[in-house]
């Protein structure tokens, strides 16, 4: 495998939760390429699911979407050193009003290698209980309006298959929750 050496890398813009860069890459042959990508902070997806087997969705708007999607409790990693578990734990309670006492890690993927290096790390969440009416966390913006909606697994599954569920991180986490409850039986 060649080494593809990053020569040099420039910064094109800085954003909230990423920034643009460009990087000049050594490539096979002797040659160099320079490429765009998105540097990102990452993210995490909590999957909330019921003592009956039923998984927690959320219908939020997403502005570069122009629609408001299906999707799991979601955010960034953009507190600098914070366990992506620990993340995870707090975007659910953000976003739901939801604590879980058991948690399994489901993966780590990258969403778009091909233009950003945002990894999105993925657990199911279990033993679940509300969070305190005091302890709650203020929603503003696109959060405001989200909405919880408790699926049937197969149900969702069939969502994606239907063109009803049409975030590709969302589908990710289905069928990756469909795995881990397979492989736990």
């Amino acid at each position: 495998m060649h080494d593809y050496r990053v020569l040099e890398t420039e910064r094109i813009h800085r954003g909230w939760c990423y920034d643009l860069n460009v990087q000049t890459v050594a490539m096979p042959g002797g040659g160099t390429a320079s490429r765009e990508f998105l540097d990102h902070c990452g993210a995490v997806v909590a999957v909330p699911i019921d003592e009956v087997g039923r998984v927690g969705l959320i219908r939020q708007y997403r502005v570069p979407a122009k629609e408001a999607m299906w999707e799991f409790p979601a955010g960034l990693r953009d507190i600098e050193g914070e366990d992506p578990a620990v993340c995870a734990a707090r975007e659910l309670a953000e976003e739901v009003d939801l604590r879980a006492e058991h948690w399994s890690e489901l993966g780590a993927f990258y969403t778009t290698p091909g233009i950003s290096n945002e990894m999105i790390h993925y657990y199911l969440a279990s033993g679940l209980t509300p969070v305190p009416e005091a302890d709650r966390h203020e929603r503003t913006d696109e959060e405001a309006h989200i909405e919880l909606v408790w699926w049937d697994l197969d149900k969702a599954l069939a969502a994606v298959t239907d063109g009803e569920i049409r975030n590709g991180v969302c589908a990710l986490a289905l069928n990756l929750t469909r795995l881990h409850l397979e492989a736990s039986k």
